[in-house]
């Protein structure tokens, strides 16, 4: 078993609108993306963000390209004029999510 760090395959980029936040994930080879598609799942980026993302995750595939989107749902507490979080917008999702760590076989 070994343990990939999400922030040595890929790289990723967040934003926000509203109370959703979207994280998009970017492979940097082919090899990465393979695991990025068998393992980061919308239920595992649920997971690791915890409290912070009430609503659902859903996960898109964007092959082409070789990146994965995840759209979060009620996840900036109401969104960046109603929240009461520090940060309330979700331009900090995708470096939280770079710590993500897996393993695989």
């Amino acid at each position: 078993m070994k343990t990939v760090k999400l922030i040595d395959i890929a790289a990723a980029r967040s934003g926000d609108k509203n109370n959703i936040c979207n994280i998009g994930v970017l492979a940097y080879n082919k090899e990465a993306y393979q695991l990025l598609k068998t393992h980061l799942t919308a239920e595992l980026v649920k997971q690791h963000f915890g409290s912070l993302i009430q609503g659902k995750v859903v996960r898109y595939e964007w092959d082409a390209i070789e990146s994965l989107n995840f759209v979060c749902f009620e996840a900036l507490d109401g969104g960046a004029s109603r929240s009461l979080r520090i940060d309330s917008l979700g331009k900090n999702f995708s470096s939280h999510l770079l710590r993500l760590e897996f393993n695989i076989t």
